[in-house]
């Protein structure tokens, strides 16, 4: 359930932050993220995001909002050198364990992005953030600083995240509910979890709308150019209702099949 509501930015990360942190067993738990599997070797990785990075061999990689760090681990099995932060400390110790379980090189750090500059002083090739991640963060342009200030000259920022199309309907995909620019904090209430819906969990948290123009524009002029850029119609994730299989991990709305965008990929280049 979905509403708008004036909040202060002071307001939004400790609501955000508790709930995440009650997502994070389910989450563990579930057939969404496939744990086991994943401890055995299997890489979270999908094909969207595998093309953009290419060969990550020896290369520093800064993983943004990582939660329990499954793709973080990924990256460090294809040889990347990699740092994951995430606000949620639930999600930072479960990442640091499964890390120790599968012997990953992969280091964590529980930080906000916005702070993350107060704490990490290194700069990366690349900066990389997937699925659902824009969307917690009020502000585009101090996220594209944060981005920039991470990276060398000429490292890459990969993004890959689910379209701003998509937020703009109900729960249901019926009927449109929401402005598809940021018109302020949207304040939702969802019991269950898109990993597991029948999770007994009912957490309030805050979100935000984000424009593609919106998040170009703030890469733009953060000194950053704009290289690639893709959408898709389909989900790799069955993460929303509504949804069917059309082949492997691609998933779209039943009823409006291939007629909206559901994913968008960028690749930004930092400049010299």
């Amino acid at each position: 359930m979905r509403g708008t509501a004036t909040m202060e930015d002071s307001d939004y990360s400790e609501i955000n932050k508790t709930s995440w942190n009650s997502r994070v067993q389910a989450h563990l738990d579930s057939n969404f993220y496939d744990n086991a599997s994943f401890l055995e070797g299997r890489c979270s990785l999908n094909e969207i995001e595998l093309k953009l990075l290419g060969d990550i061999k020896g290369k520093s990689i800064l993983h943004l909002q990582c939660h329990f760090g499954q793709d973080t681990i990924s990256l460090d099995r294809l040889g990347g050198d990699c740092l994951g932060i995430d606000f949620s400390n639930e999600a930072i110790d479960a990442a640091k364990e499964i890390a120790d379980a599968t012997n990953s090189k992969a280091k964590f750090l529980c930080c906000d992005v916005y702070t993350l500059p107060e704490l990490v002083n290194e700069k990366f090739d690349m900066v990389f953030t997937s699925y659902g991640v824009l969307g917690w963060l009020p502000d585009m342009k101090q996220w594209a600083n944060v981005v920039s200030n991470f990276l060398k000259p000429e490292g890459q920022l990969i993004l890959v995240e689910f379209h701003p199309f998509l937020w703009m309907f109900d729960d249901n995909f019926k009927t449109i509910k929401y402005g598809y620019f940021n018109t302020g904090p949207i304040v939702e209430t969802e019991t269950g979890t898109y990993a597991d819906k029948n999770a007994p969990i009912t957490e309030e948290y805050v979100m935000w709308n984000h424009s593609i123009s919106e998040v170009m524009t703030s890469l733009l002029s953060n000194g950053l150019s704009i290289d690639s850029f893709e959408e898709f119609d389909y989900s790799p994730y069955n993460c929303f209702n509504e949804t069917v299989c059309i082949d492997q991990d691609k998933y779209r709305i039943k009823h409006l099949d291939d007629k909206i965008p559901m994913v968008y990929s960028l690749v930004a280049n930092k400049n010299k």
